[in-house]
Protein backbone atom coordinates (compact mmCIF):
# COMPACT_ATOMS: atom_id res chain seq x y z
CA UNK A 1 0.00 0.00 0.00
CA UNK A 2 1.73 3.19 -1.16
CA UNK A 3 2.14 5.82 1.54
CA UNK A 4 1.88 3.43 4.49
CA UNK A 5 4.74 2.27 6.70
CA UNK A 6 5.57 -1.42 6.82
CA UNK A 7 4.25 -1.59 10.38
CA UNK A 8 0.91 -0.10 9.40
CA UNK A 9 0.69 -2.39 6.38
CA UNK A 10 1.28 -5.36 8.68
CA UNK A 11 -1.45 -4.17 11.06
CA UNK A 12 -3.93 -3.79 8.20
CA UNK A 13 -2.98 -7.22 6.88
CA UNK A 14 -3.60 -8.88 10.27
CA UNK A 15 -6.88 -7.04 10.85
CA UNK A 16 -8.15 -8.10 7.43
CA UNK A 17 -7.83 -11.75 8.53
CA UNK A 18 -10.72 -11.24 10.96
CA UNK A 19 -14.16 -12.54 9.91
CA UNK A 20 -16.26 -10.07 7.88
CA UNK A 21 -13.38 -7.56 7.84
CA UNK A 22 -12.31 -6.60 4.33
CA UNK A 23 -9.25 -4.53 3.33
CA UNK A 24 -11.12 -1.21 3.56
CA UNK A 25 -12.54 -1.96 6.99
CA UNK A 26 -9.14 -3.16 8.17
CA UNK A 27 -7.60 0.07 6.93
CA UNK A 28 -10.16 2.19 8.80
CA UNK A 29 -9.65 0.19 11.99
CA UNK A 30 -5.86 0.49 11.76
CA UNK A 31 -6.02 4.25 11.26
CA UNK A 32 -8.49 4.57 14.15
CA UNK A 33 -6.07 2.73 16.42
CA UNK A 34 -3.20 4.97 15.34
CA UNK A 35 -5.22 8.08 16.14
CA UNK A 36 -5.90 6.83 19.66
CA UNK A 37 -3.52 6.96 22.58
CA UNK A 38 -0.78 4.45 23.24
CA UNK A 39 -2.61 3.50 26.43
CA UNK A 40 -5.70 2.49 24.44
CA UNK A 41 -3.64 0.49 21.95
CA UNK A 42 -1.78 -1.31 24.74
CA UNK A 43 -5.04 -2.06 26.56
CA UNK A 44 -6.47 -3.64 23.40
CA UNK A 45 -3.34 -5.70 22.79
CA UNK A 46 -3.29 -6.83 26.42
CA UNK A 47 -6.98 -7.79 26.32
CA UNK A 48 -6.39 -9.93 23.22
CA UNK A 49 -3.37 -11.67 24.74
CA UNK A 50 -5.11 -12.27 28.09
CA UNK A 51 -8.21 -13.68 26.40
CA UNK A 52 -6.10 -15.97 24.25
CA UNK A 53 -3.89 -17.22 27.07
CA UNK A 54 -6.56 -17.59 29.75
CA UNK A 55 -9.52 -18.97 27.82
CA UNK A 56 -9.88 -22.70 27.19
CA UNK A 57 -12.57 -25.26 26.52
CA UNK A 58 -14.74 -26.49 29.38
CA UNK A 59 -13.76 -30.10 30.04
CA UNK A 60 -17.43 -31.07 30.23
CA UNK A 61 -19.26 -29.15 27.48
CA UNK A 62 -16.47 -27.53 25.38
CA UNK A 63 -17.85 -24.02 25.98
CA UNK A 64 -15.46 -21.16 26.79
CA UNK A 65 -13.98 -21.31 30.28
CA UNK A 66 -11.23 -19.85 32.41
CA UNK A 67 -11.17 -22.81 34.78
CA UNK A 68 -11.78 -26.52 34.22
CA UNK A 69 -15.53 -25.93 33.89
CA UNK A 70 -17.46 -23.05 32.35
CA UNK A 71 -19.85 -21.03 34.60
CA UNK A 72 -22.86 -22.99 33.26
CA UNK A 73 -21.38 -26.39 34.06
CA UNK A 74 -20.22 -25.16 37.46
CA UNK A 75 -23.91 -24.64 38.28
CA UNK A 76 -25.28 -27.64 36.39
CA UNK A 77 -27.13 -29.00 39.43
CA UNK A 78 -29.45 -25.98 39.29
CA UNK A 79 -30.27 -26.53 35.62
CA UNK A 80 -32.57 -28.98 33.84
CA UNK A 81 -31.27 -32.33 32.56
CA UNK A 82 -31.65 -31.17 28.96
CA UNK A 83 -28.65 -30.92 26.65
CA UNK A 84 -28.56 -28.44 23.76
CA UNK A 85 -26.02 -29.23 21.04
CA UNK A 86 -24.65 -26.18 19.22
CA UNK A 87 -21.89 -25.55 16.69
CA UNK A 88 -20.04 -22.66 18.32
CA UNK A 89 -19.69 -20.85 21.67
CA UNK A 90 -21.50 -17.79 20.29
CA UNK A 91 -24.59 -20.01 19.86
CA UNK A 92 -24.58 -20.66 23.61
CA UNK A 93 -24.51 -16.93 24.26
CA UNK A 94 -27.36 -16.34 21.81
CA UNK A 95 -29.57 -18.93 23.51
CA UNK A 96 -28.68 -17.80 27.03
CA UNK A 97 -29.68 -14.23 26.19
CA UNK A 98 -33.25 -15.35 25.57
CA UNK A 99 -33.61 -16.31 29.22
CA UNK A 100 -36.00 -19.09 28.17
CA UNK A 101 -33.67 -22.09 28.14
CA UNK A 102 -32.63 -23.52 31.52
CA UNK A 103 -30.73 -26.61 30.44
CA UNK A 104 -27.12 -27.50 29.65
CA UNK A 105 -25.03 -27.31 26.47
CA UNK A 106 -22.55 -29.20 24.35
CA UNK A 107 -20.41 -27.28 21.86
CA UNK A 108 -19.17 -29.08 18.75
CA UNK A 109 -16.78 -26.33 17.64
CA UNK A 110 -17.79 -26.87 14.03
CA UNK A 111 -20.06 -28.92 11.81
CA UNK A 112 -19.79 -31.56 9.14
CA UNK A 113 -18.40 -29.97 5.98
CA UNK A 114 -16.96 -32.25 3.28
CA UNK A 115 -15.79 -29.24 1.27
CA UNK A 116 -13.66 -28.14 4.22
CA UNK A 117 -12.54 -31.70 4.89
CA UNK A 118 -14.40 -31.89 8.20
CA UNK A 119 -15.99 -35.27 8.89
CA UNK A 120 -17.53 -37.00 11.95
CA UNK A 121 -14.08 -37.87 13.27
CA UNK A 122 -13.33 -34.15 13.62
CA UNK A 123 -16.22 -33.53 16.02
CA UNK A 124 -16.12 -34.54 19.73
CA UNK A 125 -18.99 -37.01 19.38
CA UNK A 126 -17.75 -39.84 21.62
CA UNK A 127 -17.54 -37.45 24.53
CA UNK A 128 -21.08 -36.27 23.76
CA UNK A 129 -22.58 -39.77 23.66
CA UNK A 130 -20.79 -40.72 26.87
CA UNK A 131 -22.21 -37.68 28.62
CA UNK A 132 -25.76 -38.43 27.46
CA UNK A 133 -25.48 -42.00 28.73
CA UNK A 134 -23.79 -41.31 32.06
CA UNK A 135 -25.69 -38.18 33.11
CA UNK A 136 -29.11 -39.64 32.30
CA UNK A 137 -30.03 -36.68 30.12
CA UNK A 138 -33.80 -36.46 29.58
CA UNK A 139 -33.73 -34.58 26.27
CA UNK A 140 -31.16 -33.61 23.66
CA UNK A 141 -31.94 -30.54 21.55
CA UNK A 142 -30.07 -30.40 18.25
CA UNK A 143 -29.53 -26.70 17.63
CA UNK A 144 -27.18 -26.65 14.67
CA UNK A 145 -27.63 -23.99 12.00
CA UNK A 146 -30.13 -24.30 9.15
CA UNK A 147 -27.40 -24.26 6.51
CA UNK A 148 -26.75 -27.34 4.37
CA UNK A 149 -23.81 -28.30 6.59
CA UNK A 150 -25.82 -27.64 9.74
CA UNK A 151 -28.67 -29.85 8.55
CA UNK A 152 -26.24 -32.62 7.59
CA UNK A 153 -24.72 -32.38 11.07
CA UNK A 154 -28.18 -32.55 12.66
CA UNK A 155 -29.01 -35.64 10.61
CA UNK A 156 -25.80 -37.38 11.68
CA UNK A 157 -26.33 -36.46 15.33
CA UNK A 158 -29.87 -37.82 15.15
CA UNK A 159 -28.60 -41.18 13.88
CA UNK A 160 -26.03 -41.34 16.69
CA UNK A 161 -28.52 -40.43 19.41
CA UNK A 162 -31.59 -42.44 18.39
CA UNK A 163 -30.28 -45.76 19.82
CA UNK A 164 -29.95 -44.11 23.25
CA UNK A 165 -32.88 -43.86 25.71
CA UNK A 166 -33.24 -40.10 25.36
CA UNK A 167 -35.76 -37.79 23.73
CA UNK A 168 -34.18 -36.09 20.68
CA UNK A 169 -35.59 -32.81 19.36
CA UNK A 170 -34.61 -30.26 16.73
CA UNK A 171 -35.10 -26.49 16.96
CA UNK A 172 -37.81 -25.52 14.54
CA UNK A 173 -39.68 -22.42 13.47
CA UNK A 174 -38.17 -19.00 13.41
CA UNK A 175 -34.69 -19.75 12.10
CA UNK A 176 -34.19 -18.52 8.50
CA UNK A 177 -32.59 -21.00 6.13
CA UNK A 178 -28.82 -20.62 6.04
CA UNK A 179 -28.62 -18.57 9.25
CA UNK A 180 -26.11 -19.03 12.06
CA UNK A 181 -27.62 -19.04 15.55
CA UNK A 182 -25.24 -16.40 16.82
CA UNK A 183 -26.83 -13.84 14.48
CA UNK A 184 -30.45 -14.53 15.42
CA UNK A 185 -32.39 -12.04 17.56
CA UNK A 186 -33.64 -13.05 21.00
CA UNK A 187 -37.33 -13.29 20.13
CA UNK A 188 -36.69 -15.54 17.13
CA UNK A 189 -34.33 -17.71 19.16
CA UNK A 190 -36.96 -18.08 21.90
CA UNK A 191 -39.52 -19.25 19.32
CA UNK A 192 -37.04 -21.72 17.89
CA UNK A 193 -36.36 -23.27 21.29
CA UNK A 194 -40.02 -23.32 22.32
CA UNK A 195 -41.12 -24.72 18.95
CA UNK A 196 -38.63 -27.58 18.80
CA UNK A 197 -39.97 -30.84 17.42
CA UNK A 198 -39.22 -34.40 18.42
CA UNK A 199 -37.06 -36.50 16.13
CA UNK A 200 -38.55 -39.96 15.73
CA UNK A 201 -36.96 -41.38 12.57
Amino acid sequence: MPGYTKFLEKLIEELSRLPTIGPKSAERMALFLLKGSSTQAKALAEAIINAKENTKKCSLCNHLAEQEYCPICQNQNSREKVLCIVEDPQDVIAIERTGRYKGLYYVLWGRLSPLEGKGPEDLPLEKLLKRVREEKVKEVIIATSSSREGEATAQYLRQCLLPLPVKVTRIARGIPVGSNLGHIDQATMSHAIDGRREVNT
